[in-house]
């Protein structure tokens, strides 16, 4: 089209060179406008995914926590048992070594 119209006459070769330029202009501007929207809206994808991910990583996390949680009940009830379990032994070795003692104490001093 711009060889056309410069192939024209004078006065109305600059009539179309002009709309000629205001379209490619306008052109330019509606590539340009597209690109931002492409992007923008690879962008809204991208952070919608990122958001999805980021609910089922916080749902996931949840869970995690409820396990933890479960897990430390757990290990400080055996925490309990094994140190009520060490107190039991030991008593029972004290009153075992006092029983012996008594024991030897009277056989000996007959």
């Amino acid at each position: 089209m711009d060889l056309e119209a410069r192939s024209l006459q004078p006065n109305v070769k600059a009539v179309l060179l002009a709309k000629l330029r205001e379209y490619k202009s306008d052109l330019n501007n509606l590539k340009s406008e597209h690109k931002r929207l492409a992007s923008a809206n690879s962008n809204q994808a991208a952070r919608d995914d990122l958001l999805e991910s980021g609910m089922a990583d916080a749902m996931s996390l949840h869970g995690v926590d409820d396990n933890i949680s479960n897990s430390k009940k757990i290990l400080t009830n055996m925490s309990r048992r094994m140190s009520r379990n060490k107190w039991i032994i030991s008593s029972i070795i004290v009153v075992l070594v006092v029983a012996i003692a008594l024991i030897l104490y009277f056989k000996l001093s007959k």
